[in-house]
């Protein structure tokens, strides 16, 4: 079975704490930091400081003479916590997730949700299954190939794939659905847009596949990066 947050989180638009992105493996390091000073720095700001372990943090750091990873770890070990999950996490309910964001289609991926909810009492499969339903077909598609391609491509490959989206996206040479999110949420802020197409279904493989190839447009020109260094480690996709 696939380890599947990856299209839970980016299908499903979900946040992640920073609990959740140790336990899942996008962060290597958490250290607490103090929300309430945060807080009250917007009502009395001169009041506000920094939680002396960030400081203590900063300085420590400050102070190294190295680009040795492992030297860098070692003093940021001593700061870091291993926070719990909250019972509402979704991180919990990873079986689920593994489940059915593993099936092949977006389609399919919402039926098994739609079986997990016909056997279960917990609203976060019903508010998914809400999320992915209110979202834009063309854009469920495109990015869960977006997620599965990017598991076995370089960093390089991956930010080429994913400027070919924007640009696409942003022009609106296939869909305008950018531009109705943005006035559903935030112009007319109806929260009811209408999207083209408007189903699942209609969203074809090659609808999908123009999403990914280059912009034949010498104004948008195609990402290039410069040459990276090997650094002899092998970059894995944590999601």
């Amino acid at each position: 079975m696939f380890f599947s947050p990856g299209e839970y989180v980016g299908l499903a638009g979900a946040r992640l704490d920073g609990g959740e992105m140790l336990a899942c493996g996008l962060a290597t390091h958490f250290v607490q930091s103090n929300v309430g000073c945060v807080c009250a720095s917007l009502i009395t700001p001169s009041k506000y400081s920094v939680p002396q372990s960030l400081l203590s943090l900063e300085e420590s750091l400050k102070k190294v003479d190295t680009s040795n990873a492992f030297a860098v770890c070692g003093i940021i070990d001593q700061f870091a916590q291993q926070p719990s999950l909250k019972e509402s996490s979704s991180l919990n309910r990873l079986e689920i997730i593994n489940k059915c964001f593993s099936k092949r289609t977006v389609e399919e991926i919402i039926s098994a949700l739609e079986v997990e909810a016909s056997n279960s009492a917990d609203e976060w499969v019903a508010t998914t299954i809400q999320s992915l339903k209110k979202a834009s077909p063309t854009s469920l598609k495109i990015s869960l190939r977006s997620i599965r391609e990017g598991r076995t491509q370089t960093v390089g490959e991956c930010l080429q794939r994913e400027y070919r989206m924007v640009c696409h996206v942003m022009r609106g040479d296939f869909s305008r659905d950018f531009f109705e999110g943005c006035r559903a949420i935030l112009l007319d802020k109806d929260r009811n847009p209408k999207w083209m197409p408007p189903r699942l279904e209609q969203v074809h493989d090659e609808a999908v596949e123009q999403y990914f190839s280059r912009i034949d447009d010498p104004q948008w020109e195609d990402l290039n990066l410069p040459a990276r260094r090997s650094h002899g480690r092998n970059i894995e996709s944590k999601l």
